[in-house]
Parts: structure tokens; sequence; C-alpha cells
């Protein structure tokens, strides 16, 4: 059985910083690309980032130069690093390997 489950959310102070993380099982971790995806009030889901198998990453426009993906193999972790972090970054962000998915953590970024 597939798990993720994502920790690390909060409320936080603009320009404040959060590092969510997401913890695997019941999945070939390492073979896997992974993403952080997140869901603001009102929105579809988007994506925020992904890494591949091979630490290949890619990020959405607003999250460049602001948040760092990465990946611990050996401990089955997958990291978003979040900084400079505004408003509109308020949401439910969900972990995923792209067939599965975790509950998400809340993010609230206050003004």
């Amino acid at each position: 059985q597939v798990q993720l489950v994502e920790s690390g959310g909060g409320l936080v102070q603009v320009g404040g910083s959060l590092r969510l993380s997401c913890a695997a099982s019941g999945v070939i971790f390492s073979a896997n690309t992974l993403g952080w995806y997140r869901q603001a009030p009102g929105k579809q889901r988007e994506l925020v980032a992904t890494i591949t198998s091979a630490y290949r990453t890619n990020y959405a426009e607003f999250a460049k130069g602001r948040f760092t993906i990465s990946r611990d193999n050996a401990k089955r972790l997958v990291y978003l690093q979040m900084n400079i972090l505004k408003p509109e970054d308020t949401g439910v962000y969900y972990c995923t390997t792209m067939s599965f998915w975790g509950q998400g953590t809340q993010v609230t970024v206050s003004s």
C-alpha cells in the first residue's frame, strides 16, 4: 500500500520560510519522479516543482528562485524548501509520485 505523508506546513509571516517534508512508503522511491503541487482556496491544483530519479528539477514560474525541491532516497523523503513566502503561496501542499498523492499540508502566509 502506497502512503505519502506530508509535514511541515503551518502559519508563517510574509517573507518567512517553511520546509515541507514528505515521507513515502510502498513505492520504489528512488525510481520515481516526485513532485509538489498546491491548491489555493477556490482554485485548481497547480504544479509547484518536480524532481526526477536523476535529480533533474522543474519549477513553476512562481517557484523559481524561492522554492527548492530535493530528495533523500535513503530516507525516502522529498522536501520543499520555501523562502520569501507571499500571501499568494497560501494553500494546501500535496506530495505526489504522479500516481499517488498525499493528504496535503496547509501552508498559510499572513500579511
